[in-house]
């Protein structure tokens, strides 16, 4: 180690910071004067801003930043001057403490002021405008801070990035070391934002056998949870060993005894890890179907529920079976003015006397007026009617179209931290109707706690068009309640109006479900930009949404234009499109407060989205795909708040800000259940493998007014003619036909 040189000097600023490998480039003041800052490179990780730092490594030069210091490793120092001191304190660091108060407690306690807060932060109170409320939050900021190190320490040799190690303090505290050297792998399970991967790399540091089964057993369950994430209930078991095989590099043997292991009860909790089913694959043939707990529990559940609200004998509207459908019909037409066509008639007449029942159809073809038309006859004979979807600007918009009122399904049942509804089976909604608009985002653990909470004799209406793409989370639940011979009843609209057939994105939204090129010559509300280039279409993209449509059309950037791009990497990938967007629509300025939070900078102005359901968050938890504009940031409280499109403001501490991402531009698939007056989609051959159908019908039909795709007609026509291959592995419409398979006897 001898040939490593030492630099003392205090971190001045981050100028790049990469979260995965923790490689950090950085402006550091070695008190040299003159202004003089020296840039050091390397891990950095966990060094906060105005922290003095003492860094071995070695000198180099870059050919473009000239003499640079590459760090191995580094310690914090306490600050030795008092001007040193004030700085630290008035970085933002310690959580209360801003420049003005650094400056008041440096003056007061000069060069103790560190040694004061550190053994007597009672004294604190001496500080003209320090009351207890402030001193407390100080000296649990600075105890927080001093933990939180030491668990940084030790987790920099194990490679763990700042804001990881930053959760698994808030998750274990004192316990987070032992945690991280004893049982690596919990980690995975119970941290968000560590996976597999980590875990396994911390595994592998603190010296954990490549073949242990407990690294087995938390790879096989990995797999599952990934599967999972792409829409999977299930897997066939021959498939989950092979992928485990594969990710693990371990012997078959070995996986088929971890997976029987786990299939046991475990000895503390009772419970399996996994539950093993025999049901019809996707072929029809029996396979042995390999669960995690929560997916298999909420299948059996959710196809239990249906069939009891089906069979059940009460009905909370009785009217409805004896109604005089002619006088009903005519009296709402004199209500709305409008006469129903044959379907939408069918489709009324089903919901009111079928107890489940699903609405399905395209764009343009009377969804939105045979809803409210249902809505309004269960009104006129006084039934107590809920309404609800799976996003916010969805029941907005439900909202607005029925003059009711309309919630999220979450708010609804008012889900509670840990993901426990307040309303369920043995606290059922007091409605009579419940209709679920955008019923296609529904994923499996969602619909069953929906149904659960749905009370007998109520009537269920799934709204919805499954000719979308499915759920981010697993299942196909609308698609599964459609299939053919199952239980449910059903009406699909088929018939576009002729006022939606002058639109040209109802038009080409019809056209491309049925394989067809758009059309998009002479359109007054659908264009094309041909670019064959991926890199220009990323340029093009952020020209068209960023300055010609809010020029052209008048329409609000930040607030009515929303960029769809099919995948979230490569140049004209959503998170390339993010930070051009931003650049263009909320740049930086010196009077704009901006936090910067691993790769990415928050501003006040900056759209952003949800990117995990956190049922600790506003009044019942905020999910997934939940959009909002960021009002303010304080950097002495390190918070931001974000005003959602539920019109409730959330703050955010900076170190949750790996929740956030920016939403200029989002994938197609985070852009479902929700309209906006405007889309961008750029459309390039460099996303070939993600082109199908159904993602650009999805794209196409979140626009009330315009579409414009920028990219190349090759990849349109791939889009076109791809029809997803496969379905995704679920049981549910198995489960509700009533057929039986040989099952597994030990379930």
């Amino acid at each position: 180690m001898s040939n490593l040189s030492v630099v003392e000097g205090v971190l001045e600023r981050i100028t790049y910071a990469n979260e995965e490998n923790g490689y950090t480039v950085a402006r550091v003041d070695t008190g040299r004067g003159g202004g003089d800052l020296l840039t050091v490179v390397g891990a950095l990780l966990g060094a906060q801003v105005g922290e003095s730092l003492r860094m071995e490594g070695r000198w180099g030069s870059h050919p473009q930043y000239g003499k640079q210091f590459t760090v191995e490793n580094y310690t914090t120092v306490l600050p030795a001057t008092v001007q040193g001191i004030r700085r630290y304190l008035g970085s933002g660091l310690v959580k209360g403490i801003g420049p003005v108060f650094a400056d008041r407690i440096t003056q007061h306690f000069g060069m103790d002021t560190l040694k004061i807060i550190e053994e007597e932060p009672k004294r604190l109170i001496e500080v003209p405008g320090l009351g207890p409320k402030r001193t407390r939050k100080i000296a649990d900021a600075w105890e927080e801070q001093k933990a939180i190190k030491e668990v940084m320490l030790f987790l920099q040799t194990v490679e763990v990035s700042t804001s990881i190690a930053v959760r698994i303090y808030k998750k274990y505290g004192d316990a987070s070391i032992s945690v991280v050297k004893n049982q690596p792998y919990r980690l995975a399970a119970d941290v968000w934002g560590i996976g597999f991967l980590t875990a396994d790399k911390i595994a592998q540091s603190v010296g954990i056998p490549h073949d242990s089964p407990e690294r087995v057993k938390a790879g096989l369950q990995y797999a599952l949870s990934q599967s999972a994430d792409q829409g999977h209930c299930y897997l066939p078991e021959e498939q989950l060993i092979a992928d485990a095989v594969k990710l693990l590099q371990v012997d078959t043997g070995l996986v088929i005894e971890c997976l029987a292991e786990l299939a046991e009860p475990d000895e503390e909790s009772g419970e399996p890890g996994v539950v093993r089913e025999k049901v019809p694959g996707s072929d029809g043939h029996e396979v042995t179907a390999v669960y995690l707990v929560p997916f298999h529990r909420a299948e059996l559940s959710l196809s239990a529920q249906l069939l009891r609200l089906l069979r059940t004998e009460q009905d909370r509207m009785p009217a409805f079976h004896e109604v005089d459908w002619d006088k009903a019909l005519g009296w709402l037409k004199g209500r709305t003015g409008v006469e129903l066509a044959p379907e939408q008639e069918a489709a009324v007449k089903l919901a009111l006397t079928q107890k489940v029942a699903v609405l399905t159809g395209g764009p343009g073809c009377g969804k939105s007026f045979t809803v409210r038309s249902i809505v309004e006859l269960a009104r006129a004979k006084k039934a107590k009617i809920v309404l609800a979807a799976p996003t916010g600007r969805a029941a907005k918009r439900l909202a607005e179209l029925t003059g009711a009122e309309a919630s999220t399904v979450h708010r609804l049942l008012e889900l509670k931290p840990g993901g426990d509804a307040a309303y369920d089976k043995d606290r059922p909604l007091d409605a009579d109707l419940v209709v679920v608009d955008e019923a296609s985002m529904l994923d499996l653990l969602l619909a069953n706690k929906l149904v659960k909470a749905v009370a007998p004799g109520a009537h269920l209406l799934f709204v919805g068009d499954v000719d979308q793409l499915p759920s981010v989370g697993a299942g196909e639940v609308l698609r599964d309640l459609l299939a053919e011979g199952g239980p449910v009843p059903a009406v699909r609209l088929t018939r576009v109006f002729r006022q939606a057939q002058q639109s040209g994105v109802v038009t080409n939204a019809h056209r491309i479900n049925a394989g067809q090129h758009p059309v998009t010559d002479g359109m007054k509300d659908f264009f094309l930009f041909v670019e064959d280039d991926t890199e220009e279409v990323g340029r093009l993209t952020v020209d068209v949404a960023a300055r010609r449509i809010p020029a052209k059309f008048g329409l609000d950037p930040r607030r009515d234009v929303q960029v769809l791009a099919p995948m979230h990497r490569g140049p004209a990938g959503a998170g390339t499109l993010n930070g051009l967007l931003q650049q263009a629509i909320t740049p930086g300025r010196p009077d704009l407060a901006e936090k910067r939070f691993g790769g990415r900078v928050f501003r006040v102005g900056d759209k952003v989205t949800q990117i995990r359901n956190n049922y600790e968050k506003g009044t019942n938890g905020v999910f997934n795909g939940t959009v909002g504009v960021v009002t303010s940031l304080d950097p002495v409280d390190q918070r931001l708040t974000v005003l959602t499109d539920e019109d409730e403001e959330v703050p955010y501490e900076f170190d949750e800000l790996d929740e956030l991402a920016h939403a200029y531009a989002v994938t197609i698939h985070r852009s479902q259940g929700s309209e906006y007056p405007a889309v961008v989609i750029p459309v390039t051959t460099s996303a070939w493998m993600m082109l199908q159908r159904n993602l650009l019908y999805t794209a196409v039909t979140r626009a009330k007014k315009l579409v414009v795709l920028v990219g190349s007609r090759k990849a349109i026509g791939q889009a076109v003619r791809t029809v997803s291959a496969g379905r995704r592995c679920t049981a549910l419409d198995f489960r509700l036909s009533g057929r039986t398979t040989r099952v597994d006897e030990r379930r």
